[in-house]
């Protein structure tokens, strides 16, 4: 039972969804906006598991004064400071909480994803090597869209009357390749899902899934 009833419940519920789906009724868009609360409210556990697991590494790291324990106090510090601004004087537009994540994190994470640019840069430059015409190809693609979109490329593509050979690049070729690649992932979800409800993956179940 306690393999079954959870492969039943996971089966039964699959075919319910996939049915709500194709019926264009009140019933079943209310239905599944109610799934959807509910799936919000099993997440909120989740979150106290989570936030219970990064407090318990970063105390560990502390206590023992591991390399870099300095780190997971500005990381404990920060939690709580912010759950507390959050708590006191709430989460609004123009509230302390909302300046800090926009002034403060934020700019640290457009800081972190200016540095993962020269990482990018780096990696398309050992990836791309131009050693057959399709490579040749895709390197020259790649360099042409990263230099058009810095400022010095965009002046210089004006300068050339190509302002729009980026565009036409990222909405056709790139739109479509994006497209195939969505189409090969959704199907490997379709199929990840129908072995789940038919019982064939039950990793999900915990050990070894037998």
């Amino acid at each position: 039972m306690r393999r079954t009833g959870p492969l039943k419940l996971c089966l039964i519920g699959g075919i319910v969804m996939i049915i709500q789906f194709f019926i264009p009724h009140k019933f079943s868009k209310n239905f599944f906006d109610g799934i959807v609360s509910w799936l919000i409210v099993s997440a909120i556990p989740a979150l106290v598991i989570g936030y219970y697991s990064i407090s318990h590494l970063h105390l560990n790291k502390i206590k023992r004064k591991k390399e870099g324990f300095g780190y997971s106090i500005v990381t404990l510090s920060s939690i709580v400071i912010m759950a507390f601004i959050g708590f006191m004087w709430g989460i609004e537009e123009n509230s302390l909480f909302m300046k800090i994540y926009q002034h403060i994190q934020m700019t640290m994470q457009a800081t972190m994803f200016s540095l993962l640019g020269f990482y990018m840069a780096s990696a398309a430059f050992r990836s791309f090597k131009a050693r057959t015409p399709e490579a040749t190809l895709l390197l020259v693609v790649a360099l042409v869209v990263m230099f058009g979109r810095v400022p010095i490329g965009e002046s210089v593509f004006v300068k050339l009357r190509l302002p729009n050979l980026i565009e036409w690049i990222l909405m056709y070729p790139n739109m479509a390749a994006q497209r195939g690649i969505g189409l090969g992932v959704g199907l490997g979800m379709m199929a990840t899902s129908l072995k789940i409800m038919l019982g064939i993956e039950r990793g999900w179940l915990g050990g070894t899934g037998k």
